[in-house]
Formats: C-alpha cells, structure tokens, sequence
C-alpha cells in the first residue's frame, strides 16, 4: 500500500512539474524568465545539470512501482537502445530480469558516477516461488536536459 502511494505521489509529483514547466513556457514573456527559473530549479537540483541519486530513486521507484513497469512507462520511459534488446528477447522481460511479474520489488541506494553521466541502483524483486529475490541493476542517464529514461538493466550476478 505504501510503496502504491510513493509511486502515485511520483507520478502525480513528476506531472506537476512538468506541467507547470509548460505553462511557464507557454507564456513566454520576459517576466516569466524568473518564474522559469524558479520551475527548473525545484526540477534539476544539481548545480551542473544532472540529475541528483535521489532524483533517480524517485524515477526508478515510480517506474518500476510494485510490480513493474506499465505499457505507457516501457514505451516512453525506456531508452531506444534498451527497448531493441527487450525486443530481441520475447519470452523474457529484459526490464525486469524475469519471465512474469515479480510480488515486489524494492529499489537499493543509487550511485552516480558523474564523469560515466550515468546512476544505478539494485533492484530486488520478491517472487512468491524459489528463490524468493533476485536482483539485478538498472541503469539512468544524468542528463538533466533530457528526460529521465531508463537506459539499460543488467541480469547477470555476482559471483
């Protein structure tokens, strides 16, 4: 219930920013600038225009919610790259290192490695069989002039 909250509160969150960055933008006039400024601020937080770990958690809890991502979040959330290796794996769901959809899934701390422009954090999904988690890592550009989209997932373990 709480983590269904989180991902409506980033969701809902995520639109109002944006919104309010279009309307803003819409308006157009020189005394709008300062306003502008102000709604880009509250969105990219970094001083170098990337974006922030906790940016990316917020992003990577809203897109992989409780039990993954939605059509609409696979479709406009997803890097092209990322969705031609989902395409080339049918059977297997390439965004979530799985076949069917997990019970759960909890996203780990991010990490930012700012001169790769890239974050990252475990994802452990629950499975009601054995095993009962697995995890795998995903990847996010930095690029606060781009959207924020998930760039790549990798599979394999440890070990």
């Amino acid at each position: 219930m709480l983590r269904s909250l989180r991902r409506s509160t980033a969701l809902a969150g995520g639109c109002v920013a944006a919104l309010g960055l279009g309307l803003v933008l819409a308006a157009g006039s020189p005394a709008t600038a300062a306003a502008q400024t102000s709604v880009q601020t509250s969105v990219q937080t970094d001083p170098n225009g990337r974006y922030t770990a906790e940016e990316i958690h917020h992003f990577l809890e809203g897109f992989y919610g409780n039990h993954g991502p939605t059509a609409w979040e696979r479709e406009h959330l997803v890097s092209d790259q990322l969705k031609e290796k989902a395409a080339e794996n049918p059977g297997f769901d390439v965004l979530l290192c799985a076949q069917n959809a997990p019970r759960d899934i909890e996203v780990g701390e991010v990490t930012t490695a700012q001169s790769a422009g890239v974050g990252w954090a475990t994802i452990t999904t629950t499975w009601d069989g054995s095993p009962r988690t697995a995890s795998f890592t995903a990847y996010v550009d930095l690029d606060g002039s781009k959207p924020m989209k998930l760039l790549d997932v990798y599979c394999g373990t440890d070990g």
